[in-house]
């Protein structure tokens, strides 16, 4: 019998999104869990660009380390440690702030009144706006089509996202907004200043895809005015907030 396991797709969610992540599921007792996210992607890894703010030893000499990763919509937290070794060795070498490509295993921590999701870099390497700006790109595409899915309950993780978040899809556009006009802003600023290097070619190819980008997002959101399904919900309860959490009782986890 083949005993390969596959390993997980990476996904490409915002950090927004992430921090909001708080319902896992899994298809059986040896499969893999996955965390479902409000817009219905389910993923066990994901694939983030962003800048390290800090990172900072848990406990003085643990070699476990707490990072902080910043994308356009906001910020996630994450853990590096023994059981990591590629992504420690890496981030060994490197000071914030620095633009870094990641690919993490997700976890979701429960404390006695919430619920907190981190990520757990697998691999860690440092990279440039150019890369930066493609994967916001990207991203947003695929965040757009699975906001398209969700109102039209194209799927079952879709439809369980509603159900556990009552997402709102008018807060998600918003992410998504937010994050193509930084790079846009960036791109008209480059432009302005003329300036004459390789940066100023990629983002008029960048420019291009931003262009899509915001045809879709225009697409949907007049679906979502007429559509009569999505419920209004205070936006408050959907603010991130930065917490400091006590991990003690994690540091011996496998």
């Amino acid at each position: 019998m083949d005993t390969f396991q596959r390993r997980e797709v990476a996904k490409r969610v915002f950090a927004y999104e992430l921090s909001k992540s708080t319902y896992t599921t899994s298809e059986g007792d040896r499969t893999p869990k996955y965390v479902l996210t409000p817009t219905g992607e389910k993923c066990n890894r994901v694939f983030m660009v962003g800048v390290l703010l800090d990172k900072e030893e848990v406990k003085p000499d643990s070699n476990f380390w707490r990072i902080r990763i910043s994308d356009p919509t906001g910020v996630v937290t994450g853990f590096v440690g023994r059981y990591q070794p590629e992504a420690l060795e890496a981030l060994g070498d490197i000071q914030p702030p620095v633009i870094l490509s990641i690919v993490a295993k997700l976890n979701i921590f429960e404390g006695e009144t919430s619920k907190f999701l981190s990520i757990r870099p697998e691999s860690i390497n440092v990279t440039d706006t150019q890369t930066r700006d493609y994967w916001v790109i990207e991203t947003a595409k695929h965040t757009v089509e699975r906001i398209k899915r969700l109102m039209d309950g194209a799927d079952e993780d879709t439809k369980l996202a509603k159900d556990v978040y009552m997402t709102d899809i008018g807060e998600y556009l918003s992410m998504v907004e937010k994050a193509v006009t930084v790079i846009k802003e960036e791109a008209e600023i480059f432009s302005e200043e003329g300036r004459g290097d390789d940066r100023t070619d990629d983002i008029a190819d960048e420019s291009a895809g931003l262009k899509e980008t915001e045809e879709v997002k225009t697409e949907v959101g007049e679906a979502r005015i007429e559509s009569s399904e999505i419920e209004d919900i205070d936006l408050e309860d959907f603010e991130f907030e930065e917490e400091e959490w006590d991990l003690s009782d994690i540091l011996e986890e496998e």
